[in-house]
């Protein structure tokens, strides 16, 4: 998805942390290449995100295929980084993960210390969520699926399911990666996971 596409909303350059706030939960986007994980965190954040966006070249094209996803023209190369108050109390420090193979190795550094992540699926290419998946599981990192919407007709959900071998428990939901509000209710829905898991370690922000 073009991440220049997302709902505009006045720019913030920044916005002070509440005095409220106690508790900084770390959240991970991950997701196949060009799956829309810098276009959630940018709608959603509520100061100006950090990004690390280069622009794609004619050298690259046999490394990160753009036939995959029609009028992409950058891609990640670090990670994204955003903010969002869920509550009074409480604040998510969101981190996009990079969704080229090439970069996988920084995955893992990223989900240290996440208390738990959203796979973003494009339901054309499922299988690219499958890597995603894997090392979540590895670390023991909580997760959440939220297929975002490509247009065209949505897959069932169970189809997905079993494409993905989700464990009955993980929540799936759909979601425009471009809404701030949709974008928001995944994060509600993947804190509300979270909170009916046996323990929760909360820290500081």
């Amino acid at each position: 998805m073009d991440s220049a596409s997302f709902e505009r909303r006045p720019t913030r350059a920044s916005a002070p942390l509440s005095g409220t706030a106690r508790h900084g939960l770390k959240i991970v986007i991950v997701g196949g290449f060009g799956a829309g994980k810098t276009t959630m965190v940018r709608s959603v954040s509520e100061i100006r995100p950090l990004n690390t966006e280069e622009t794609m070249t004619r050298a690259g094209q046999d490394i990160d295929d753009p036939r995959k996803v029609p009028g992409k023209s950058t891609t990640t190369v670090a990670f994204d980084f955003g903010r969002i108050s869920v509550a009074d109390d409480t604040v998510l420090y969101l981190f996009g993960a990079p969704g080229q193979e090439r970069f996988w190795f920084l995955w893992d550094r990223l989900f240290s210390g996440a208390l738990g992540a959203v796979v973003l699926v494009d339901q054309r290419r499922i299988g690219d969520c499958w890597y995603a998946i894997d090392r979540l599981e590895h670390q023991g990192t909580p997760f959440i699926v939220a297929r975002n919407d490509f247009g065209g007709p949505p897959h069932a959900s169970a189809a997905v399911r079993e494409a993905l071998d989700l464990d009955p428990g993980v929540p799936l939901v759909d979601c425009d990666a471009r809404s701030r509000e949709s974008s928001k209710r995944v994060l509600i829905t993947l804190v509300e996971h979270l909170q009916t898991l046996p323990t929760i370690v909360e820290t500081a922000p």
